[in-house]
């Protein structure tokens, strides 16, 4: 057995080296999207409050947080779709 034997993790360039650091703008934005997944969170557990829905056809209860994440996403698509209506009439 040769002494000359390398030794694993010894010598070996590590994985990170050869990367080049993250630009500020990178940092700032993990740093903005781990606050916002915190807030939501914060915003979801602060919401769980049973409520009464009325719909259309009869009522229910649900907790807080799915009515309003529900009525957003509503909202959201509702929004897409009169733009995409808009664009479709700019046309000629």
């Amino acid at each position: 057995m040769s002494t000359s034997a390398q030794i694993p993790g010894k010598g070996q360039p590590t994985p990170a080296a050869g990367k080049a650091k993250r630009s500020q703008r990178e940092v700032a934005r993990t740093g903005a999207i781990v606050v916002l997944a915190i807030l939501l969170t914060l915003f979801a557990v602060f919401n769980l409050k049973e409520v009464k829905v009325s719909y259309v056809f009869g009522s229910g209860k649900a907790p807080l947080i799915v009515v309003i994440v529900i009525s957003v996403l509503f909202g959201i698509v509702l929004t897409y779709l009169a733009e995409r209506l808009q664009q479709r009439k700019k046309k000629p």
